[in-house]
């Protein structure tokens, strides 16, 4: 049974635990709020990109540009994005549960985070390659690896590249999302992608104008040819934003968890210790009493 001095030793290191679980939880809340604000304020910007691209699209082949299409035989990549640190939660399990649930074995794999691509080294899984991005995210960031991605595409290294990433919906709920990048879905531009209620897309408000009412310079053509590779930069730069807010989101909601048990402890640990002290107390009183009659 443990003693009145293991007890506050006890109290007073889940006091100091709970001070820097607190700490965390409001450096975590601070970056919640900038990740959330970025994440949120990009998707109107991609959802207009997505109709300009499907109005494009009618006045082109499908099959004509090498980024549209679909899948061909080949290899499949897979940009995997995890978190570089943990005490997030459950945010890397649940990825890692959906990469073995919907990636097959042979796909070879570029990340994004130290974490996963731990785990994913550790089940001996073909990673190629491997990225750094800052926080908050930089478009700049994203360039390079939309590039990349890109470029493995065109010259046939691969036939399919998608993205596994964290989606955020609430600061509560983050869900893992594997979504195409490569080639690009025609149907999926016709409509918005809807981040905030599930991976199926939503329906748009109010159908397209023909393209026939859009004049192109210099053509439908040169102008699919530049807005087709910033399609892909912004798609990968909004999901990195998505697991970015993501992360921080798990990671407030985790230390603040962790705080809150903390104090349950201490409360818990504080009854046990004056139940000590008084069994304590009234021992010696016992004692004294027994004492005291004992010389009568």
């Amino acid at each position: 049974m443990p003693n009145t001095r293991d007890i506050r030793r006890r109290i007073r290191s889940v006091r100091n635990t709970s001070q820097i679980t607190r700490a965390m939880q409001l450096v975590a809340a601070a970056k919640m709020k900038k990740a959330q604000d970025q994440a949120v304020a990009g998707r109107p910007y991609s959802d207009r990109l997505n109709q300009v691209l499907a109005h494009l699209k009618e006045r082109n082949d499908e099959e004509d540009h090498p980024l549209l299409g679909r899948p061909r035989q080949g290899p499949e990549l897979v940009l995997v994005v995890s978190t570089d640190k943990g005490l997030c939660g459950g945010l890397n399990t649940n990825l890692l549960r959906k990469f073995r649930a919907e990636v097959p074995q042979d796909a070879h794999l570029t990340t994004v985070g130290r974490k996963l691509r731990l785990s994913l080294a550790k089940l001996g899984r073909n990673i190629v390659s491997d990225w750094e991005v800052r926080d908050p995210v930089p478009f700049a960031d994203a360039k390079p690896i939309a590039k990349y991605l890109t470029e493995q595409f065109i010259e046939g290294r691969y036939s399919l590249i998608r993205i596994l990433f964290s989606n955020f919906q609430s600061t509560l709920t983050q869900v893992p999302w594997i979504s195409q990048l490569l080639p690009i879905e025609p149907a999926a531009l016709a409509v918005p992608r809807n981040y905030e209620k599930d991976r199926r897309p939503a329906p748009a408000a109010e159908p397209p104008a023909p393209a026939a009412d859009h004049l192109f310079e210099p053509g439908p053509r040169e102008v699919l040819d530049a807005l087709l590779p910033l399609y892909v930069n912004f798609q990968v730069y909004q999901m990195l934003l998505e697991a970015r807010a993501s992360e921080h989101s798990a990671r407030m909601v985790a230390m603040k968890n962790a705080t809150d048990n903390a104090e349950s402890m201490i409360k818990d640990l504080t009854l046990e210790y004056n139940k000590l002290r008084q069994a304590a107390i009234t021992s010696e009183l016992l004692e004294i009493t027994t004492a005291m009659k004992a010389m009568e």
